[in-house]
């Protein structure tokens, strides 16, 4: 299913945006949705679809992501109609549209049964010469006697059946032994599971590089505290 964006305002307006996969919004080249001005960070927010539904994260964007005027700090699921806002663009939900029934397919009103028509044994054939003649159709039981299948009264009477009419007292040939010291796990083994590898979206990569880079930052300034505090002791 795929959601989509129509712009509202700036230079955009009017023009529509198709979210069928997760896509980054931001200036920079490399966005799925590029927004020229120095309001908008490089990489501002994330569309993420989840299911059937369409979700926005902000990327710690400076002038942040709002949905209906409300600045978000997590992911926040969007709806038809509502309001996303990218610094100062803004942006209407349109939800995707749901399958109709087609209207040259009418549906019988709930609880009404719907007539069978009875099957027919005996078929009348007429001509405009001649008279009408009735023509008897034969069952497949009929059938099978004409082509010498005997009914059940005319078989042997030492033969005893079931109520179903199946005989009795019929052998069931036995299957071939197997022979001792077969291995019969090695005939069918079992299978293996093959490993799949999961794709890492583009949001999830950003996510990483921005923990790193948070990671890298903390490092740094605690290198500092320390070749201060290494430089007072020793001065």
């Amino acid at each position: 299913m795929t959601w989509k964006l129509q712009a509202i305002t700036g230079e955009f307006t009017g023009q529509e945006i198709s979210v069928d996969r997760d896509m980054l919004v931001g200036r920079h080249q490399e966005a799925d949705v590029v927004l020229q001005s120095a309001e908008v960070s490089r990489k501002h927010a994330a569309l993420l679809l989840k299911a059937e539904d369409l979700w926005v994260q902000d990327l710690n964007s400076s002038n942040g992501t709002f949905v209906n005027d409300l600045r978000i700090e997590q992911e926040t699921p969007l709806h038809e109609g509502d309001i996303v806002q990218f610094a100062s663009f803004k942006f209407s939900v349109l939800a995707p549209a749901k399958p109709e029934l087609l209207a040259d397919e009418p549906l019988a009103p709930a609880g009404t049964e719907v007539e069978q028509i009875p099957e027919l044994d005996v078929v009348e054939t007429a001509t405009a010469a001649e008279p009408t003649e009735t023509v008897a159709v034969k069952t497949p039981a009929q059938q099978m006697n004409d082509q010498g299948m005997p009914e059940l009264k005319e078989r042997d009477a030492s033969v005893q059946l079931t109520r179903d009419g199946m005989p009795t007292n019929v052998g069931v040939p036995k299957p071939a032994p197997i022979p001792e010291g077969t291995d019969l796990s090695a005939a069918t083994p079992e299978p293996q599971p093959v490993p799949v590898e999961q794709p890492v979206s583009r949001v999830e990569q950003e996510k990483e590089q921005q923990k790193n880079a948070s990671v890298g930052l903390m490092t740094i300034i605690v290198l500092v505290i320390l070749a201060i505090i290494a430089w007072l002791l020793f001065k």
